[in-house]
Order: C-alpha cells, then sequence, then structure tokens
C-alpha cells in the first residue's frame, strides 16, 4: 500500500517584536541553531522500510509452475482407460503455461469412445486454491471426498443423455499446497447408446487423477 507523508500541524505565527522574531530565527535556523538529532530520522526510515519490505516466506510457493501434463499419466493407464489413443497426448494450447496446463486423451475403438483430460492449475497461495476447490465442488455437487488425494479429493459422476445417447462423466479435484488438479473422464458405447457403469468412470478417473498427483510432487517443487 502506498504511504502517504503526514501533513504539516504547525502554523507559523507573525510575532508583534521584530526583536523576538529575529532572535527565535538566530536560535533555531540560524548559526546560532544546535545540530539536528539524525538518530530518531534514521530509526524512523529504517523502521518504514522493515514494514514496507515484502516478506520473502509469504511471497514463497510450494508450486512455481505446471508440470508437463502429458507426462503425468503413465502409458500403461492411459491404454487403460483410453483404449486405441496416442499414449503422447495432446496438450491444450494455453496462455500461460507457467499458470495452466492441459492434456487430453481421446480415442474410439469399435462402438466405445473414452475421453480423458488432465489439468493442472498454479494459483498464488495455499488458501486460494483451498478457495477454488471449495468453489468447484459446491459447482459439481452430489459427489464425495477421495481419502489420501493430495490435501483435498473430491469426485463426482454425472450420467448425460442427448439424441438417446448416453455419456457418463468422472470430474476428480485435487488439491496440493498451492496447485489444484483437475481430471475428467468419460465414456460412452454408441452400439449399445449405454454408457460405461458410475464405478469404471469413477475408479479410473481417481487412477488417472492420483498419478498426476505425484507428478506434481516428485518434480515440481520450488
Amino acid at each position: 500500500m502506498r504511504s502517504f507523508p503526514l501533513p504539516l500541524a504547525l502554523t507559523a505565527r507573525l510575532s508583534p517584536v521584530v526583536v523576538l522574531a529575529v532572535a527565535g530565527w538566530a536560535l533555531t535556523s540560524g548559526p546560532m541553531a544546535a545540530e539536528p538529532d539524525a538518530a530518531p530520522q534514521a530509526q524512523e526510515k529504517t523502521e518504514n522500510k522493515s514494514a514496507s519490505a515484502p516478506s520473502t516466506s509469504a511471497a514463497s510457493k510450494t508450486y512455481a509452475g505446471a508440470p508437463a501434463p502429458c507426462d503425468s499419466i503413465s502409458s500403461a493407464t492411459v491404454k487403460s482407460l483410453v483404449p486405441g489413443a496416442k499414449t503422447a497426448g495432446k496438450e491444450i494450447p494455453s496462455t500461460d503455461t507457467e499458470l495452466r496446463r492441459t492434456c487430453s486423451w481421446n480415442a474410439l475403438k469399435g462402438y466405445d469412445y473414452r475421453w480423458l483430460d488432465v489439468s493442472f492449475e498454479i494459483t498464488d497461495s495455499d488458501e486460494a486454491a483451498q478457495k477454488s476447490h471449495k468453489e468447484r465442488m459446491e459447482d459439481k455437487s452430489g459427489g464425495g471426498d477421495v481419502p489420501g488425494l493430495g490435501d483435498a479429493g473430491y469426485s463426482v459422476v454425472n450420467l448425460t443423455t442427448e439424441d438417446n445417447q448416453e455419456t457418463r462423466e468422472g470430474v476428480v479435484l485435487a488439491q496440493v499446497s498451492n496447485a489444484l488438479i483437475v481430471v475428467t473422464y468419460n465414456g460412452s458405447d454408441f452400439e449399445t447408446k449405454g454408457a460405461p457403469s458410475s464405478d469404471e468412470i469413477n475408479k479410473g478417473a481417481i487412477k488417472a487423477a492420483k498419478e498426476a498427483v505425484a507428478a506434481l510432487e516428485d518434480g515440481q517443487k520450488g
């Protein structure tokens, strides 16, 4: 916050006796004036500098940047969750790769379609990540906690139907210090017009989220 000088509170007064005025000037400002005490001023400057200096500990962040998202999920897991997809994945363009990075895998094998994406978001503080995690939980209500997933884990599965085709989608949110991980996993069966079971989608999304958390913790501490 910018600091402003205190307003002057002294008002000059004219003395009816010229001699007293001249004598006062000589004692306070003229050659007879005593040397000013510089110690209080130096101390005040030091105190002001200390008060305005930013705290390095408060500014430090556990995670300074988002990891490479396409490397966060193992090839074996990609093959299991998204049969037929290229294991390298495809990173989604981001306006700021230090703050947000997302990788996506999708494929249609026979009549079964699967989609998986993993997103890393880096915030300024643990508190900001906690707030974002809470807001997203409220936005995707109806799920439950995932114990042992980062500092806070949450999972929800929903079924949607469009043109008689069902799609089941699972979303897992994990907050780890100042980072937020979002995993989305969904699937459809175009032959039966149905969708994979809630258990299959939920377990798959949680498995991917655990690997993403491990990748963050193993290689991205700042």
